[in-house]
């Protein structure tokens, strides 16, 4: 059956509005700029670019067609020349091209100009903005990441295992935390989505096996059939299951790889309390409670990688750091710090 969108408009205007005035920030007289493909939900666009006018800011947006049949480096030849005149001349810059442009050769230079702030906003579409900025206390879900990025930095060398019921049993030493702000973008620079945390381990200290239920190769979509398994020793070694997604995987692997299958590049931990698993969304799955977007390829500091690795999701996930267990299926069970800032999390409805 297919999906047919409900009748948000009311709640999307003021979730939109949460995303530009709380989230980026937008302040009277900015240039704002909205990039989208044919893909994308054309209300959250319209959403956006009328939050944009209300807070007195000069808006904009431009959609790719077609879309980007890549993401990052990968798509540096198929962007035209307005659209890359356009995202190094504006203040804030919402991205919602799935694949996104982060990582592209304009992006690097967008975020050396001293004035941009980018948002990776990608395929979350006019629901997923409703219950990411809507439907739950920004301050609270910042406040959850932040005691997650301090504990992840002052853990830095330790080492750390991730367990799901699907059978992902796999650990590493963890790195320094790298990666876009999860953060109000107050300053020039990257910004991801709030609700989950990236997880850095050192590339060739993960092994083991993960099992994820959806995958984003060239297109994002869920396991329906069969989950994707990955073993890897340093390096990933071999992936198998995926029905008809395995060959998709295999050549992205090898593309983002330089013909190999190259590393585990993140994990991450979704926390957001509204947001859900529908299959539909790369950007808001990840978010789930307990779910964890592994990133596969090369890291950009390695030469030929970039932002242009595929990526996995994998379901309710248990992660410990040295002895003490952090996430017990999905939920946050130590350090007491982090516990009660969890558990003050919570839907809100409009």
């Amino acid at each position: 059956m297919a999906y047919i969108p409900k009748d948000i408009g009311a709640d999307l205007s003021k979730a939109a509005l949460i995303m530009l005035r709380d989230m980026m920030c937008v302040k009277e007289g900015e240039s704002v700029l909205i990039t989208a493909d044919i893909n994308t939900e054309r209300r959250a666009v319209v959403a956006l670019v009328n939050a944009a006018y209300a807070l007195g800011a000069k808006a904009a947006s431009m959609t790719l067609s077609p879309a980007l049949p890549f993401q990052g480096g990968l798509a540096n030849p198929y962007l035209s020349d307005p659209v890359v005149a356009a995202c190094k001349n504006c203040d804030a810059w919402i991205d919602l091209c799935m694949p996104y442009i982060a990582g592209a050769s304009v992006y690097d230079e967008a975020m050396k100009n001293g004035r941009t702030r980018y948002f990776l906003a990608a395929d979350i579409a006019a629901e997923g903005i409703v219950r990411i900025f809507a439907n739950a206390d920004l301050d609270k879900v910042f406040a959850v990441s932040d005691i997650v990025n301090d504990l992840l930095a002052s853990s830095a060398g330790k080492q750390c295992r991730i367990t799901t019921p699907g059978g992902t049993d796999v650990s590493f030493t963890l790195a320094n935390p790298e990666g876009l702000d999860i953060a109000r973008a107050t300053k020039p620079g990257g910004y991801f989505v709030p609700g989950t945390v990236m997880v850095i381990p050192e590339l060739e200290t993960v092994k083991g096996t993960v099992v994820c239920e959806a995958v984003f190769h060239e297109y994002y979509t869920a396991l329906n059939q069969e989950p994707l398994t990955f073993e890897i020793e340093g390096k990933i070694t071999s992936v198998t299951g995926g029905g008809p997604e395995l060959r998709v995987i295999d050549r992205s692997l090898r593309r983002a790889g330089n013909g190999a299958y190259g590393n585990i590049v993140h994990f991450t931990c979704g926390y957001h309390p509204a947001a859900r698993f529908t299959g539909r969304s790369f950007i808001e799955d990840q978010r789930v409670i307990g779910c964890n977007a592994v990133g596969l390829g090369l890291p950009q500091w390695v030469e030929g990688g970039g932002e242009n690795h595929p990526d996995c999701v994998m379901k309710n996930q248990s992660l410990w750091i040295g002895d003490q267990q952090i996430i017990s299926n999905g939920n946050f069970v130590g350090p007491d710090n982090l516990v009660a800032a969890a558990s003050e999390l919570e839907v809100v409805y409009l």
